[in-house]
């Protein structure tokens, strides 16, 4: 797992991007991979973890999980 920051998310579209701690450019975040039950959405500045993988369009973030 890997920890980063949330750029922005926009709630009414459903995505949004992640600065990783590590450095390296910033990720996709979709709300289909934000882990937990309700409403899916996350806030900027928000620290999170998450694992990368490769979607249709680049690097994107999966699995998050905000710490």
């Amino acid at each position: 797992m890997e920890t980063g920051v949330v750029k922005w998310f926009n709630s009414e579209k459903g995505y949004g991007f992640i600065t990783p701690e590590a450095g390296g450019k910033d990720l996709f975040a979709h709300f289909s991979e934000i882990q937990g039950s309700g409403f899916k959405s996350l806030e900027e500045n928000q620290r999170v973890s998450f694992v990368t993988a490769n979607g249709p369009k680049g690097p994107q973030a999966t699995k998050i999980q905000v710490l």
